[in-house]
């Protein structure tokens, strides 16, 4: 049933190609464990150990606050069409802002989009396959266009106000640094 390994392979490479959605998990070192569902074209496999993908602005900021404390993260991919099977990452991650000198680089790898928040990158430290064979089978219908609807109609400021109000803190009351790390002052 379940495998170990230390890398992705290509057959697992071509396995996350194909799936529409994936799960992040994280977790500080005390209070709420985040399971974040990401979609549309947010993911990059960049070798055999390491992940990115590409945070947009939402109503939290867990996984941000949570790898500043913890940098304990697991993506998982599970087939909801094909054959049945589930993947799990499991690695350190660090997250890049845009005051970080990585930033330009790793976000050039993503369709733009004034949403953009964070960038994390997974070091993957074990991969496991398990069977998922009693994952529902679901048909894909497309990706919703609502969260790049509501961030062009509030512009660059607006993002930046919304960061202010909503994504400074976790839901525990731990700092996501998305201010200080992006260059913005507290205040606007």
């Amino acid at each position: 049933m379940g495998q170990l390994f230390e890398a992705l392979s290509p057959r697992h490479v071509a396995f996350i190609a194909a799936q529409k959605i994936y799960f992040v998990g994280t977790a500080a070192g005390e209070g709420t464990v985040n399971l974040s569902p990401k979609g549309g074209d947010s993911l990059r496999i960049l070798d055999a150990h390491t992940l990115a993908w590409l945070n947009l602005t939402g109503s939290g900021n867990e996984s941000a606050a949570h790898v500043l404390q913890n940098p304990r993260m697991t993506v998982m991919f599970c087939a909801f069409e094909g054959a049945p099977m589930i993947l799990r990452a499991y690695g350190q991650a660090r997250v890049l802002h845009r005051g970080d000198p990585d930033w330009e680089t790793a976000l050039a790898r993503f369709p733009a989009s004034v949403a953009a928040r964070q960038i994390f990158l997974l070091d993957i430290e074990r991969v496991q396959t398990s069977c998922g064979m009693s994952v529902p089978l679901f048909d894909y219908q497309g990706d919703r266009e609502d969260l790049a609807n509501w961030s062009a109609r509030q512009g660059k400021e607006g993002i930046e106000a919304y960061w202010r109000k909503k994504n400074q803190l976790s839901l525990d009351g731990v700092e996501s640094e998305i201010l200080a790390r992006s260059g913005l002052p507290a205040d606007a």
